[in-house]
């Protein structure tokens, strides 16, 4: 299998984090209004289909998509591929602990061979001492125990030696046999691989005539088309009535300024997780199928999630989405609501106070030093601190929306109890 040494540069990674969402926000809203506009069923979307192609295809997802049980050819192959990767991966684990094995007898051999030699060559000169010491003297004893000591040592590695051989006998054909099993199942993880490959690039090719012919089946099925038809009025309810209960909580005037600031922030990055979805399939992939683990996926997606949910704070302030205690405060009136609101809020405005003057002063820090990640992607942090004071100061313009809200809302006798 071929390795993939791609690393996604950083000028693309911040621009993917802006173009992409943008992108994203006008399709949403141009598919919706034409929904609007034509209402009946309008058919497969080919931009759609390529997009599941790229993002799915080793699965056959996009054959499912254009109703072609032909995607579940691509199913086994990939699964072989998996299969065969894993079977490589043991190979490989066995012909490293047999190659460790043959490289360590291999030098014991090599170490202890001339070491008994020379102490074989020592023994005798030990052994005339012996017979020429007085017995019972210092003498005696000293060279006795010097050829017991030298006769032990030929020993330990005489024992050494036959082991080391004994391994290297055992351990060589072993390694051989790794070798050769990691080179055949990387080869057929190959060829299924090239040809997943060739299955994609011919449906890549044929996908606008697979859009005509699923259109067709569908336009010939007049349940079918009238499911389908059915489905997108239901999905568009469900968006409308999603979207609009977020909406409701926009107001008019300058408060309505800074609550639609909120709204769209969060609705950008909301499409964060779409990226989130490629970027953890191209590490599935690379992993599991090239063997090819990577560094900067894990790292991009944690800084792009924290990011995600510091600048989501106002959001979640505006559609009032944070999490609380309802028992006492829930049965209140809009007015007494607003009182407790007002009560609470100097809470608020130390946590947010705090937030975004400490973000301010990692956020220059950073800056100043250039600060980068310590791994080998090392990424520029100062674009995911200064995030932080974005999300900080929504948090403060919304924390001010939401006063001002309230002060009406007592203020107005027709809100209260």
């Amino acid at each position: 299998m071929p390795s993939l040494t791609f690393v996604l540069p950083h000028w693309l990674y911040w621009a993917g984090l802006i173009v992409f969402p943008v992108f994203a926000m006008v399709m949403a809203r141009r598919t919706k209004a034409r929904a609007r506009v034509h209402g009946d069923w309008r058919g497969y979307s080919l931009p759609l289909a390529y997009m599941i192609l790229i993002a799915g295809g080793m699965l056959g997802l996009h054959r499912f998509y254009l109703k072609s049980l032909l995607g579940l050819l691509f199913i086994p192959v990939f699964i072989f591929i998996l299969v065969a990767n894993g079977e490589q991966r043991e190979y490989r684990a066995s012909y490293s602990d047999a190659a460790a094995l043959v490289e360590s007898a291999q030098g014991a051999i090599t170490r202890e061979g001339p070491r008994i030699a020379e102490m074989e060559g020592q023994l005798p000169d030990l052994r005339e001492k012996l017979a020429q010491a007085p017995e019972g003297s210092i003498g005696f004893r000293l060279a006795e125990r010097g050829v017991k000591r030298a006769e032990g040592r030929i020993a330990s590695s005489k024992e050494r030696l036959a082991r080391a051989k004994t391994d290297l006998e055992t351990a060589r054909p072993a390694a051989e046999t790794a070798a050769a099993g990691r080179a055949f199942w990387r080869d057929m993880a190959a060829y299924a691989f090239y040809l997943l490959v060739a299955m994609m690039a011919l449906d890549a090719v044929l996908m606008p005539w697979l859009k005509r012919r699923a259109e067709a089946k569908v336009a010939a099925d007049d349940a079918e088309r009238r499911a389908e038809s059915e489905a997108d009025e239901i999905l568009h309810a469900v968006e409308d009535v999603e979207q609009g209960g977020d909406q409701k909580h926009l107001t008019t005037g300058w408060t309505g300024v800074i609550d639609r600031m909120s709204f769209y922030a969060g609705e950008l990055v909301s499409y964060w997780a779409v990226i989130a979805v490629f970027a953890y399939y191209y590490e599935v992939i690379a992993r599991y199928v090239f063997n090819s683990p990577t560094i900067w996926v894990h790292e991009a997606m944690y800084l792009m999630f924290g990011m995600q949910y510091l600048i989501c704070g106002a959001y979640a302030m505006l559609t009032e989405s944070h999490v609380r205690v309802d028992v006492f405060y829930a049965p209140l009136s809009p007015r007494r609501k607003a009182i407790v609101d007002l009560a609470t809020s100097v809470f608020f405005y130390i946590f947010a106070g705090t937030l975004l003057f400490t973000s301010l002063i990692f956020a220059w820090d950073a800056t100043v030093v250039d600060e980068v990640s310590f791994n080998e992607w090392r990424i520029a942090y100062w674009p995911m601190k200064w995030a932080m004071v974005i999300g900080g100061l929504l948090l403060v313009l919304q924390g001010i929306s939401k006063l001002a809200q309230d002060v009406r809302a007592v203020a107005n006798p027709a809100g209260g109890a």
